[in-house]
C-alpha cells in the first residue's frame, strides 16, 4: 500500500482537466494549486526524514505499483495532449482562457512529461525507457535522455556540467545556457558513441538522430491535422514544460562544486553535491525526484528507494517554493548564497 501515495501525482491531470473544460480562474487551477497551495502548506507541514530499513527496501524493490504508477502516466499524458489540441480551439475562446490552459498544458509537460520520463529513463531496460522517450517526445525534450545519462550524472556539480548552476548564477541566464549546451552536448555524446562504435554520425542507433526525425515528424504532424495555432501553442506549452525543467536543474545543483584533484579529475559524486528536500507534498508529486542527493549517488536507483541522509545539503523549503524564491534573484541570492556557505 505504500506505493498507492505516489498516485497523489494524479491531482495535476484531475486540476487540468478542470482547466481544460471549464473558464474564467478555473483555467488557472494548475498553477494556483502547485505554485499557491502547495508551497503554502510544505511550510505547515514538517519535512519527513524516514528512509526504509533494509529488509523494507528489499520488499519495496520488488514492488511493481510503483513501475505500474509510472507506465500509467503515459497514457494519460497522451489523452491530454491531444485534449489540448483540441481544446484550445473552441470558438470565442478568451485570451485569459488560452494562456491558462497553455500553462496546465506545460505543467504537465515539465512534470508527468520530463519528470516520468527521467525516470523511465533511467530504467535498464528498453521497454521503460521506450516510455520514457514517448514523454519527453510530448514535451519536445527528447535530447534529455543522451545528455542527462552520459553528460550531467557525470559532469555534475563541475564547470563543465551544464546543468550544474553557479554561484550567483541569475536563473534566466542559466535557462539559456543550460538548454542549449545540453543539446550541443547530447550531439556530441552520441557522435562519440558512434565514433567508438566505427559507424557514421547520420546512423540509426544515433539517438540524437532519431529523436530529430521523430520531433519533425511530430511537429508536422500537429501543424497538418491542426493548424499553425495548434502548433504554435504546443511549442509554447513545450517551452513552459522546459523551462520548469531548467528551473528544478537550477535549485538541486546551485552553488555546489566537487573538489579537483591534481591530476585534474574531479572527486567521486557524493550526496553532499546535490540539493535535498523532504518536504512532504514534493517528493509524492515529483516521485522523490527532491530526494536528489541519493538520486546523483546512485542514479539506476528506483525513485522508491531513495533516501533522506543527514550530509546531504538540505533545501529550505520543497520544490515549488524553491521554484518561485529562484525566481526573484536577489532573494535567491540572500538565502542561497548563505546556506552555501554552510557546506
Amino acid at each position: 500500500m505504500k506505493s498507492l501515495k505516489y498516485l497523489t501525482v494524479f491531482l495535476l491531470p484531475i486540476s487540468v482537466y478542470f482547466s481544460f473544460t471549464m473558464n474564467g480562474w478555473y483555467t488557472y487551477l494548475p498553477l494556483i494549486l502547485f505554485f499557491g497551495f502547495v508551497p503554502i502548506l510544505e511550510f505547515l507541514f514538517k519535512p519527513t526524514v524516514n528512509n526504509f530499513s533494509k529488509e523494507q527496501e528489499q520488499i519495496e524493490k520488488e514492488n511493481k505499483l510503483y513501475t505500474y504508477i509510472l507506465y500509467l502516466i503515459v497514457p494519460v499524458q497522451i489523452y491530454f495532449l491531444f485534449l489540448y489540441f483540441n481544446v484550445i480551439l473552441e470558438p470565442d475562446l478568451a485570451t485569459s482562457d488560452l494562456i491558462g490552459r497553455i500553462i496546465g498544458m506545460g505543467l504537465m509537460c515539465g512534470t508527468t512529461g520530463i519528470n516520468v520520463g527521467h525516470e523511465l529513463g533511467h530504467r535498464n531496460n528498453r521497454f521503460d525507457e521506450f516510455l520514457g522517450e514517448i514523454l519527453l517526445l510530448s514535451s519536445l525534450n527528447t535530447h534529455f535522455l543522451p545528455y542527462h545519462n552520459a553528460g550531467h550524472h557525470f559532469n555534475v556539480a563541475t564547470p563543465n556540467d551544464a546543468a550544474t548552476a553557479r554561484k550567483s548564477e541569475v536563473i534566466y541566464a542559466f535557462f539559456i545556457r543550460s538548454h542549449f549546451s545540453s543539446y550541443t552536448q547530447a550531439w556530441q555524446s552520441e557522435n562519440k558513441r558512434m565514433k567508438l562504435e566505427e559507424r557514421s554520425w547520420f546512423h540509426h542507433q544515433n539517438r540524437m538522430v532519431i529523436y530529430t526525425i521523430v520531433n519533425i515528424i511530430l511537429l508536422s504532424a500537429i501543424f497538418y491535422f491542426y493548424g499553425w495555432f495548434v502548433l504554435l501553442y504546443f511549442i509554447i506549452s513545450a517551452v513552459f514544460g522546459i523551462s520548469l525543467l531548467e528551473s528544478v536543474n537550477y535549485i538541486e545543483h546551485y552553488g555546489l562544486l566537487r573538489k579537483q584533484k591534481e591530476s585534474g579529475r574531479y572527486e567521486k559524486v557524493k550526496r553532499t553535491h546535490s540539493w535535498n528536500s523532504d518536504h512532504v507534498i514534493g517528493k509524492l508529486m515529483l516521485f522523490n525526484l527532491s530526494r536528489h542527493s541519493d538520486h546523483h549517488y546512485n542514479g539506476s536507483k528506483h525513485y522508491q528507494l531513495l533516501k533522506s541522509l543527514p550530509e546531504s545539503p538540505q533545501m529550505p523549503t520543497g520544490y515549488p517554493g524553491m521554484v518561485i524564491l529562484a525566481l526573484i534573484p536577489p532573494l535567491w541570492f540572500s538565502v542561497m548564497n548563505k546556506k552555501i556557505q554552510e557546506y
